[in-house]
């Protein structure tokens, strides 16, 4: 197994684009090198299974998804309140937006983790961290509501973005704005 740590990470992230794509049985190595621009062989230099790279995609899909810590940063400057929270919620689904194939990566992992047990294992370790980072997150910035009002809104959110990337169609008649107005104003109690 090769140690480049950029050269995994851009096949990575290769693999992301592919799964999100093709799904679980189009992630091959050979699709990985095609997508990554890489010598046949490559991949499987980097991962040595399937398995392995669909465990590793589940580690950065993460990282992909997270805010940038200065922008993050800098919405934080203003009070904590029901508002800042639909800010930040909105700020969510822009960049789930901005980047499609990373969150479709995420939900094919989902399904494929019904069908192998030690990513269903890797997969609940990280978005359980992910759920507690959340709420840790929430309850240290002084928002309104409490652990169980963060996992609605984790829920609620992961749901509307399956809507939103998958079916768009629907949020003509349905702005992912409103909804996700109308889900702070009737999860999120008054600061």
């Amino acid at each position: 197994m090769r140690g480049n740590p950029a050269r995994r990470k851009a096949l990575i992230d290769a693999a992301i684009e592919v799964l999100a794509r093709e799904g679980a049985r189009g992630l091959t190595f050979r699709a990985v090198d095609t997508e990554a621009g890489v010598p046949p062989g490559t991949a499987s230099n980097y991962f040595p299974s399937r398995d392995d790279l669909f465990d590793q995609i589940g580690g950065h899909i993460h990282e992909r998804l997270t805010p940038e810590p200065s922008g993050l940063a800098e919405t934080m400057r203003a009070r904590p309140s029901r508002e800042l929270v639909a800010v930040l919620l909105h700020q969510l689904v822009e960049r789930l937006s901005a980047d499609p194939r990373g969150y479709l990566a995420l939900v094919e992992l989902r399904l494929e983790a019904t069908r192998r047990p030690k990513l269903r294992a890797v997969l609940t370790d990280l978005i359980g961290a992910n759920i507690d980072e959340n709420v840790r997150f929430h309850l240290d910035s002084g928002l309104p509501g409490d652990r169980i009002t963060v996992v609605l809104l984790q829920f609620a959110m992961s749901w509307l973005m399956v809507e939103h990337l998958t079916l768009p169609g629907l949020f003509e008649r349905m702005p992912a704005e409103d909804l996700v107005a109308a889900m702070v104003e009737r999860l999120v109690p008054e600061a």
